[in-house]
């Protein structure tokens, strides 16, 4: 989809002295900025949302004002994102010497990439939702391990306990942010050979097992080739991510929806969401991921999307078990 392009990819007015050498990283350091306005309303909680790994992500903000943060690896190296709407249009900031492939990528951040008119709700609820929330987009970041590490993490555990271990392990091994974002605590995860680096055993003091542990390290060592699915189809994107071993239909899913913007890429093998999709399209909490499928089918190519605006729904079946235990491997 396209969108209407400010043409404005400019460096802020220099300062008369010139910055000290490593003063971006430490919050000084003059920003690129770019402005640009959507073709249509924009949410950016919604769109920006999926980026978020728990309330202390180390590499993503929201502040009280609306602003986002957000702290990343590009392949011109780090960056820090600052985003914000103004009226119809959104201001961006960036720092570090990712900030103008961050700044170009912008509008795909922000979904401009994304069809929304391709959807066609066969269901009330959704055509409710949707009408509801019409600043909804699929981003697209463009980064495929970014969002990889963090989904191995999140494999066979509870939220909080993958959180924890995200945020360990980035504020342990990754650097800080570059930009005015010292008050923020914001950092960069590490590179691939800052992941492959780690001892093990600051993977078991992040509570993170040999199976998960082992599986990121053998995505690092193709990071390169593993990056390459971000301009793939999604078909070839999962092909690529799953021939590491530990890498599943779960996992391909959850990074490929956020790398790659994909609106079909369902989410298999969770443990809620069959449930979740079935109560709300056929009042059957029981659904397992077969049945999940089979009440996605009108919405084949738009799949992820239909999950997301059920989610955004409410409806969701009460809780009817006790929460899942977080583990603990510290000890054993």
């Amino acid at each position: 989809m396209a969108g209407r392009f400010a043409p404005r990819t400019t460096r802020a007015a220099l300062p008369h002295q010139a910055a000290a050498p490593g003063a971006a990283a430490s919050g000084a350091g003059t920003p690129r900025t770019r402005e640009w306005t959507p073709p249509a309303p924009l949410d950016l909680r919604l769109v920006l949302g999926p980026l978020r790994r728990g309330p202390a992500d180390p590499t993503f903000r929201m502040v009280g004002d609306g602003t986002f943060w957000r702290a990343t690896r590009t392949p011109a190296g780090p960056g820090t994102l600052r985003i914000a709407a103004r009226g119809d249009r959104i201001a961006a900031a960036a720092w570090g010497p990712g900030a103008d492939w961050l700044l170009e990528g912008l509008p795909a951040l922000l979904g401009a990439e994304d069809d929304p008119e391709a959807f066609v709700p066969r269901h009330r609820l959704l055509a409710l939702t949707r009408h509801r929330r019409p600043g909804l987009r699929l981003l697209r970041t463009g980064l495929v391990l970014e969002s990889l590490i963090p989904s191995i993490l999140e494999q066979k555990v509870t939220t909080d306990e993958a959180y924890r271990a995200w945020r360990h392990l980035v504020r342990r091994f990754g650097t800080p942010a570059p930009g005015p974002t010292a008050d923020l605590g914001l950092h960069v995860m590490p590179d691939p050979r800052g992941w492959a680096m780690i001892p093990s055993w600051e993977w078991h003091k992040a509570n993170v097992d040999a199976k998960r542990s082992s599986t990121i390290l053998r995505a690092v060592r193709v990071a390169r080739r593993l990056e390459e699915a971000a301009t793939m189809p999604l078909p070839e994107a999962q092909t690529r991510l799953q021939l590491i071993p530990g890498i599943g239909p779960w996992t391909s899913a959850e990074t490929l929806q956020r790398s790659n913007g994909a609106p079909d890429a369902v989410t298999v093998g969770d443990l809620h969401l069959p449930g979740i999709v079935g109560h709300a399209l056929a009042d059957n909490r029981d659904a397992d991921d077969e049945e999940m499928l089979r009440l996605l089918t009108p919405y084949e190519g738009q799949r992820h999307r239909a999950t997301r605006l059920i989610l955004l729904s409410g409806r969701t079946p009460a809780r009817r078990a006790p929460r899942m235990q977080p583990g603990n491997i510290v000890n054993l």
